[in-house]
């Protein structure tokens, strides 16, 4: 028995610029906010940084021919930032340009759809120090060298998305404080989550303007599989604060041009939301043409009490958190299966997303932009990676979304996380997600047994039932 899925369903795989790119310091690129950051001793595991990561810079032709013998339909990559425009400001780079033309156009050589994410963390230095996403300026900023990638790319590229996973960018980099920059200021963690949807508005606008008419303006969210622990009143509140700090802090607006009365409600000690102007929501609810899901394993929260247990919302160690006023909640382990980052195996949660969309975004197609696990993969003898847990992992998901296309959910694509191995911010090199093993050493690149099994699921567009 197998599943088979939609004709036309986009078979993919994901990356970021700073986590595979390297050549940090080449053709004009300078800073970002993660250069800085994975520089500052104490910030990342190992002392590693992304200055050379999988050199995809170099090597970027051999990669792409990878990617067409695994038989991916498409690639969701991201621009970097400084590489395009170092300060942020002014004019591009042309070899910045130069290097995203090349690598666009070796796509499509091959049969790949390229889909360009324009801002996955990687925020040029300079304009964090000038205040960073806190500041309303960036958002303005962003807006800018959006039409700049645009009318660079415009003529070869379909679908673009403006920002990757926003609350990571917000609530991890300003709030807790474990990614860049690594601020620890709730308030300016609630400043950054606004002008970021702000960006996502001005950016949409700026490739709106740039852009044919047959393009599509998609962004890419990891809204929270949020449970309550048990179904008393108190933990089903603590759900309810958790899902409008994980998800509705950035579904509202884009969806429905407003923010949350709860969360402006729990937030209100903090601060009073004056930054929000009047014109604001109506640019953040730009029109969407497709919403990227990214999804891992789903979060499990009670009321605190006095014994509560150690926080362990699975967004790394800090003794800050990264949900402002949200004091007095606790956080569990989720029953299941653990991957190398502690996540719990649990594809219902994908499921439940992908209705949930269905159901408050009625024709709005979805994407599935990120999903994928860390394992501790080593090569063999022989140098052959066998990773069977990668393989039951992504199998579940692919049968998690083929139910929701069933029970009428319109998901049009997959995108595994990752390609290949990479720079995974603060756990440094130490974790590995990647379906393709890299040798940091030797930047050998050697599929894994789930890239082969991927690439038989992608040529064919159906998933065997085991």
């Amino acid at each position: 028995m197998t599943a088979s899925f939609p004709p036309g369903f986009l078979w993919g795989a994901a990356t970021a610029a700073y986590q595979i790119e390297g050549a940090a310091q080449e053709d004009g690129r300078t800073p970002s906010i993660w250069d800085t950051f994975s520089h500052t001793p104490g910030n990342v595991a190992g002392g590693d940084t992304g200055d050379i990561a999988a050199d995809h810079y170099h090597r970027f032709r051999d990669d792409v021919r990878l990617m067409a013998e695994l038989g991916l339909g498409a690639y969701r990559f991201s621009v970097s930032w400084p590489r395009v425009q170092p300060t942020g400001r002014g004019p591009a780079v042309r070899r910045g340009l130069d290097f995203y033309r090349a690598l666009v156009d070796e796509l499509l050589a091959h049969g790949i759809q390229p889909l360009p994410t324009l801002y996955h963390w990687d925020l040029p230095q300079e304009l964090e120090a000038s205040g960073g996403w806190p500041e309303r300026d960036t958002a303005h900023r962003f807006a800018e060298y959006a039409g700049i990638v645009a009318e660079a790319l415009g003529d070869r590229v379909e679908t673009w998305s403006t920002l990757n996973e926003p609350w990571c960018s917000a609530f991890l980099g300003y709030g807790s404080g474990v990614h860049a920059p690594g601020r620890t200021d709730p308030v300016a963690a609630l400043r950054a989550a606004h002008h970021l949807n702000l960006a996502h508005g001005l950016g949409a606008q700026a490739l709106r303007s740039a852009l044919p008419a047959r393009a599509r303006v998609a962004v890419s969210l990891n809204p929270g599989a949020v449970r309550a622990l048990t179904r008393s009143p108190e933990d089903l509140d603590a759900q309810r604060q958790i899902d409008a700090l994980a998800t509705r802090i950035f579904t509202d607006p884009m969806l429905h041009g407003r923010y949350p009365a709860d969360l402006l409600a729990d937030t209100a000690r903090l601060t009073d939301w004056s930054y929000v102007h009047d014109s604001d929501l109506a640019v953040i609810k730009h029109p969407l043409d497709a919403l990227g899901i990214n999804y891992y394993t789903p979060t499990v929260v009670s009321a605190a009490t006095d014994n509560e247990p150690p926080r362990r919302d699975g967004h790394g160690a800090s003794e800050h958190s990264p949900w402002p006023a949200a004091d007095r909640v606790a956080f569990h382990q989720p029953p299941g299966d653990l991957t190398a980052m502690d996540w719990s195996v649990d594809p219902t949660g994908l499921y439940d997303l992908l209705m949930r969309f269905t159901r408050e975004a009625p024709g709005l197609p979805l994407l599935i932009t990120e999903n994928g696990a860390a394992y501790e993969d080593k090569p063999d003898a022989e140098g052959a990676v066998h990773d069977p847990e990668r393989i039951a992992y992504v199998h579940a998901h692919l049968a998690a979304a083929h139910r929701a296309i069933t029970d009428g959910a319109d998901v049009q694509g997959y995108f595994l996380w990752s390609l290949m191995d990479n720079f995974e911010w603060a756990y440094g090199y130490e974790k590995r997600f990647g379906a393709v093993h890299v040798d940091y050493a030797t930047q050998a690149r050697t599929p894994k047994s789930s890239a082969r099994w991927y690439a038989e699921v992608a040529r064919s567009g159906v998933l065997p039932t085991e």
